[in-house]
């Protein structure tokens, strides 16, 4: 979730797809973190301020030293277990809601339409700005 002043508020994501094969990755990890930073950062033009939840890979040494290697990033993070404060949950919800009554024949099947839900949220900017908003968060339109 993405909030510049003056502007909508952005949904920007990145997939993984597992397979269940031996080595493959089973999430995302500090380098695919990184990668989706530098290409947010890139998108969006300037200096990005991020809070993040608690992750263990969001807190560990190889991501703070990534953090340190980009002026242009600050983070904070949100309290331990307060998914509520974050509206990257209210995200994923939204999305299983709409999964529900699917019945995907295959992996790829199910990607494509995560996929697809996913891109659907980004063109709805009201319902990206009540995401934010059931977290209490105050959205400033104005720019500075």
């Amino acid at each position: 979730m993405c909030l510049k002043p003056g502007q909508r508020t952005r949904l920007i994501f990145r997939m993984l797809l597992y397979r269940g094969r031996k080595n493959d990755k089973k999430g995302f990890r500090e380098v695919d973190y990184a990668r989706l930073l530098d290409a947010v950062h890139q998108q969006l033009g300037g200096p990005i301020v991020l809070v993040w939840d608690n992750l263990t890979h969001h807190k560990d040494a190889k991501m703070r030293s990534l953090i340190a290697t980009r002026p242009w990033l600050t983070v904070f993070y949100l309290p331990s277990y307060a998914p509520e404060l974050n509206p990257v949950e209210t995200v994923w919800s939204h999305l299983k809601r709409s999964l529900g009554n699917l019945a995907a024949c295959s992996l790829d099947e199910l990607a494509s339409l995560i996929r697809t839900r996913l891109r659907r949220m980004q063109y709805r900017p009201a319902l990206v700005d009540a995401f934010v908003a059931h977290t209490g968060l105050i959205i400033d339109r104005a720019p500075p």
